[in-house]
């Protein structure tokens, strides 16, 4: 990564390691004094703890998937709307997320998600219905 990429380009970095379970990447992309929300639970400090925590919520048998929605930046500011796909072995659970990115010196300072529980839930009742019907696993939103 090069001091010219832009805060758009580290976020697209970023969410790709995550995809591809990248974890050296992952590191390096986040900010050791990186505050990461999932609004409604707590806010987590440290680039290298949560690399750590998705090194092991990202291991062998799970998976994670993107489909992005829309992206908007301003500055070093970086929006998200996605779709997230969470994969553990035949279990696919897809729900809505709006993402915040700030990036400071090409790394992330901030990363904060909005999600609604209730999309979660219903992701979660398809993914187990689509254990039985495949099909029902890929009709995300």
């Amino acid at each position: 990564m090069s001091h010219t990429d832009t805060s758009e380009q580290v976020v697209n970095q970023f969410l790709q390691a995550l995809v591809v379970q990248n974890h050296q990447q992952i590191a390096a992309l986040l900010a050791p004094d990186l505050r990461y929300t999932n609004v409604s639970l707590p806010t987590l400090v440290g680039g290298q703890r949560v690399a750590n925590l998705f090194e092991v919520l990202l291991r062998r048998g799970t998976g994670f998937e993107i489909k992005m929605h829309s992206v908007a930046v301003s500055g070093n500011v970086v929006l998200t709307e996605r779709t997230d796909i969470i994969k553990v072995g035949k279990l696919h659970v897809a729900f809505w997320v709006c993402g915040r990115f700030e990036v400071r010196d090409g790394k992330i300072v901030v990363w904060r998600d909005y999600f609604d529980w209730m999309d979660i839930s219903k992701g979660m009742l398809r993914g187990v219905l689509g254990l039985g019907i495949p099909k029902l696993r890929l009709s995300f939103a």
